[in-house]
């Protein structure tokens, strides 16, 4: 049967003392009072509840108990005698009398010690008046910027202050504030010593001393040794910097220096004295003295221990330390990293449960020791600010630091944190005289991350091929072979661009995969000009740090725009530059080359006579220019990218700014390639006011009436919102005509005809007349600007600050319907029952039958109605009609209900998380149509309706309300409809409630958020 050891505390510092003695083969029980989780139930060790406060108690404990060895872990214990009274009634214990133990609990004494005993330290000097003190801080001869409570401060009464009025606050905060309380009753100033921090710990029997390896702990709270003081958030042993011959120094000169002080005052120390010391230019100098084990210097000093633990000790105690000498290894480092609860070292919650123990343990092969932790229902979780500490062992110091890294990253709890540096300083110093061989990688350029780029880019340059090429990437060069695409005699056509600081929202609010459709548009727009057509397509990608998951959307984005186009992604280059860029920035440029036959090239400047009619093309909005003016107008509104865009509601004002620019090479390439076009402006940098002119004659000037187009709501925002004026309005943005053509008068019905037939929106905004007839220096006139721009934003203003035309404070609906409108009647019922109040109002009906019983719904309860045919329209076109419809009227919302047509993702995006539906089942199951029929097929008990929002994919979107419904046996199709609809009836108008309140909205992430559980940066 072995010997019963005592151990009081509760920290790392114990665990690992318990983990230690419990090697030892002459120890059969280690009882740890409080202790913690970790000692709680392992092996040989148990935690036991008894009271380490009345040391008299305690001592008729260990009598009955049969303890052989108590050892005290922490300081307070120690400085109130807890030895005195254990060793008087004949208990072994391993630590320091209360008079030795003052060498940590006062530093006064300490200081005083030091220097009767000409044991190198820092200047100083003791006060019990904060004037005095201050006095001192600001004459001393030296630097006294170190402040620090004389009594015991858990580790935390030391300030380090940056400078004499810091010091100053610091002496007030202990003598004055009294943060400290007793322990602050009187302060040490000292002199800052400037070198390398780090202890050393020995074992004492009262006469001889065996010393440890040296360590260096990390009191900082945070990387780079910032932050506050904490009680220790990692250490590594040994210490690198520390050279034999200053280790050698300090054992003679401080630690054997010091037991013999202690020994000649007639205190005698046994136990471990800790020497905390800076190793200056004139030699090692003591910090500070411990009367204990250092904490978390223990969790790195005794996993290094090779010898047994309990001999040691025990012959500390029996003043025979030299028949137990400690033997350590010398081939190994140890780096042990502290995991602290959220909030440490200030306030903290605790009970957060603790995982990967396991893993660490088992598969890392790490020792993990506890600190605060506790059992709660059978699981180990947080109580304390310290929660425990992973220690690696290696055979070098940066792999045990690595291997520690990986060990603390595996452990889980909320709100954990810990440093990542731990053990970075002995590395450097290892690494001092080793000359690094230099990679391109170590200088910050990534081949393998370019080799994935590519990668992944590959299969979407492969979707752009098209006769002329296979649009594969890797080559030195893109070949495209013009014969085969079709031309006898072509002229080539080169445009290049970039996007501009468009880039910078997107790369604001993280959102890359459209930027790439701008800068495909931006340059096939420009060659359209001369009658082109895109050819093939090459883009530049420079960054100062690839962020391979980045530069692919953004190539998405480029592949998607050559598709649009009908052009091939040919190549590209992607450079990564260091030092050029900041963190998170890139930059793009792209290349086209187009052709065109050469007797259909464009402009035909000598044909444009007065009388011809401009033509104007919608745009999407701002499209790529002008973007510098449009953040300064953001921030000027005092808004962000994340904020509502204030004339798109359910949006953020980001994406909506991200919205791509219009590529109109297929869409308008027939018309351009027609006798009947004589000139085609793509409508970029310089707006109108000066694109136009490009492809006019010097004495040909064009009147354009602003009221005869459509300006979309983003221009008058910018115009109201920065104060731009019209004409700086109309020389650096499009103003919603994005690319202009100048046709024959009797043809322009045609030509728009033609466009619109293939998808775009157009109109003949004005006409082509002598420059005589025009006043002012421009070649461009635009009559009715300023109001049309104010008309743009009036329709959005108004409902922005909740001041509709109707003086409500309602939200705008519109309802698209194709037949009876039941849904339709249920929530004319909600948003006109006085009871209910509604935040919502049905401001407009569209059907695309004439006739529908809807329809007459509408009317009867006085709501706008609108047929608009969708026979004879292409899809594109068709939406692009009901769009320009709901944009006239000013409307912010819409929902479906009953309307049988599939809407194209150019509207659905337009409309993104302003549009939903009503779905006859409890989505996901179920989807698409005969929806009762598959309910009824699958046997399923429990049917019921979904109001989604609509995404491109068919009923995918983030779902707002469902309601159920059982399923009857016996139940046909028309039955289960009717329940069904009864259902409807009751969801539809809950959602659009939802919506109208501001309590539910769609996320960036297409997801819902509810109010109060808003998106955070």
């Amino acid at each position: 049967m072995g010997d019963k050891v005592l151990l009081i505390g509760s920290g790392g510092r114990e665990h690992a003392i318990a983990w230690k003695l419990s090697e030892s083969q002459d120890v059969s029980r280690i009882l740890v009072a409080p202790g913690n989780a970790g000692t709680a139930t392992s092996g040989k060790i148990s935690n036991v509840d008894v009271s380490v406060s009345d040391h008299e108690k305690l001592a008729d404990w260990c009598k009955d108990n049969d303890i052989s060895l108590v050892v005290i872990g922490p300081e307070v214990p120690l400085a109130e005698g807890v030895v005195d009274v254990l060793t008087g009634r004949n208990i072994a214990c391993f630590g320091p009398t209360k008079a030795a133990a003052e060498i940590e609990a006062s530093k006064a004494f300490s200081k005083d010690f030091m220097d009767r005993h000409n044991i190198p330290t820092a200047r100083w000097k003791s006060f019990t008046e904060a004037k005095s003190a201050c006095d001192h801080i600001n004459s001393a001869p030296y630097k006294a910027l170190v402040v620090k409570a004389s009594g015991l401060a858990a580790g935390k009464g030391v300030i380090v202050a940056k400078d004499k009025e810091e010091a100053c606050a610091a002496v007030n905060d202990i003598l004055q504030v009294k943060r400290f309380g007793a322990a602050g009753e009187t302060v040490v100033v000292e002199e800052l010593l400037e070198g390398e921090e780090f202890s050393v710990l020995a074992f004492s029997d009262g006469t001889n001393i065996a010393p440890m390896l040296p360590a260096q702990d990390h009191k900082r709270l945070q990387d780079g040794d910032q932050g506050p003081n904490t009680g220790g958030m990692g250490a590594y042993c040994p210490c690198p910097q520390v050279d034999a011959d200053t280790l050698s120094q300090i054992h003679k000169e401080v630690l054997q220096q010091t037991v013999d002080g202690m020994k000649q005052d007639g205190k005698p120390y046994v136990g471990v004295l800790y020497a905390g010391l800076m190793l200056t230019q004139d030699g090692a100098k003591v910090l500070e003295f411990n009367c204990r084990f250092g904490d978390p210097e223990t969790q790195v000093i005794l996993p290094l221990l090779k010898s047994d633990l309990y001999h040691t000790m025990k012959a500390c105690v029996n003043g025979e330390l030299s028949s137990a000498m400690p033997c350590f290894h010398d081939d190994k480092s140890a780096v042990a990293i502290v995991l602290a609860s959220g909030g440490y070292p200030a306030s903290y919650k605790k009970g957060y449960e603790i995982t990967g123990l396991d893993t660490v343990q088992k598969e890392l092969n790490q020792v993990v020791f506890h600190a605060g932790t506790a059992m709660k229902d059978g699981k180990v979780v947080t109580s304390g600010g310290r929660v425990l500490a992973n220690v690696a062992m290696a055979a070098d110091l940066p792999t045990a630091a690595a291997e520690a890294l990986k060990g603390a990253e595996t452990i889980k709890f909320e709100g954990a944190f810990f440093r990542r540096d731990i053990a970075k300083r002995g590395c450097k110093y290892l690494n001092r005289f080793k000359r690094p061989r230099l990679t391109y990688a170590d200088c910050g350029v990534d081949i393998a991350a370019g080799n994935s780029l590519v990668d992944a880019i590959k299969p979407l340059a492969a979707q752009t091929a098209r006769i002329g090429c296979d649009a594969s990437l890797g080559g030195f060069g893109g070949v495209f072979d013009v014969k085969a695409a079709g031309y006898q005699d072509p002229i080539l056509v080169s445009g290049t661009d970039g996007v501009g600081t468009k880039l910078k929202i997107a790369q604001s609010i993280g959102i890359h995969n459209t930027i790439g459709i701008d800068l495909v548009a931006m340059c096939v727009n420009d060659i359209l000009a001369n009658g082109a057509e895109a050819l093939f397509f090459l883009d530049y990608f420079a960054c100062g740090k690839l962020d391979v998951s980045v530069a692919r959307d953004v190539v998405s984005g480029v592949a998607d725009g050559c598709k649009q186009a009908g052009c091939a992604l040919l190549g590209g280059e992607t450079a990564e530059m260091p030092g050029m860029y900041a963190p998170g920035d890139y930059d793009l440029a792209g290349f086209s080359v187009g052709a065109v036959e050469r007797g259909q090239m464009l402009p035909r400047m000598d044909d444009i006579i007065p009388g011809d009619v401009v033509i104007g093309v919608a745009s999407s909005g701002i499209h790529s220019n002008g973007y510098s003016l449009v953040r300064a107008v953001v921030q000027r509104a005092g808004l962000n990218y994340e904020s509502e865009c204030p004339y798109a509601p359910g949006k953020s004002l980001g994406e909506e700014l991200l919205t791509p620019t219009k590529i109109y090479s297929k869409t308008l390439l027939p018309a351009v390639n027609s006798v009947k076009v004589k000139a085609y402006a793509h409508i970029t940098g310089g707006g109108l006011i000066e694109n136009i002119p490009r492809i006019l004659p010097k004495h040909i000037a064009v009147q354009l009436e602003a009221s005869k187009w459509t300006i979309p709501p983003v221009f008058g925002w910018v115009s109201s919102c920065g104060g731009v004026g019209e004409e700086e309005m109309a020389r650096t943005f499009n103003c919603g005509v994005g690319a202009a053509l100048i046709v024959k008068g009797s043809e322009g019905d045609n030509v728009i005809a033609a466009i619109e037939a293939l998808g775009e929106k157009a109109w003949t905004i004005g006409k082509v007349v002598d420059k005589s007839q025009v006043s002012g220096p421009h070649q461009v006139c635009i009559q009715g600007l300023s109001q049309a721009l104010e008309r743009a934003w009036t329709v959005t203003s108004g409902i922005q600050q909740g001041q509709l035309t109707n003086g409500a404070n309602k939200m705008r609906v519109a309802v698209l319907i194709s037949g009876t409108g039941t849904n339709l009647q249920a929530l004319i019922d909600h948003t006109k029952d006085p009871a209910v109040c509604s935040h919502a109002e049905i401001s407009l009906v569209i059907s695309n039958i004439p006739g529908v019983q809807g329809l007459e719904r509408a009317e009867k309860a006085g709501i706008p109605t609108q047929v608009i045919p969708h026979k004879g329209l292409k899809r594109v076109t068709f939406d692009m009609k009901v769009h320009d419809a709901l944009e006239a009227a000013g409307i912010q919302f819409v929902c479906l209900a009953g309307f049988m047509r599939i809407l194209s993702g150019e509207f659905v995006n337009n409309w993104r998380g302003r549009l939903i539906n009503i779905h006859p089942s409890l989505l996901p199951s179920f989807k698409g149509m005969n929806a009762h029929k598959l309910v009824l097929e699958a046997g399923v008990r429990l049917t019921g309706c979904s109001v989604h929002y609509v995404v491109e994919e068919v009923d995918a979107g983030a779902i707002l309300v469902q309601e159920s419904v059982p399923v009857y046996p016996g139940d046909t199709e028309s039955t289960l409809q009717e329940r069904v609809k009864t259902a409807e009836h009751k969801a539809y108008p809950k959602a659009l409630e939802l919506v109208a309140r501001g309590e539910a909205k769609m996320g960036h992430d297409g997801k819902v958020i509810w109010k109060g559980l808003e998106e955070t940066d």
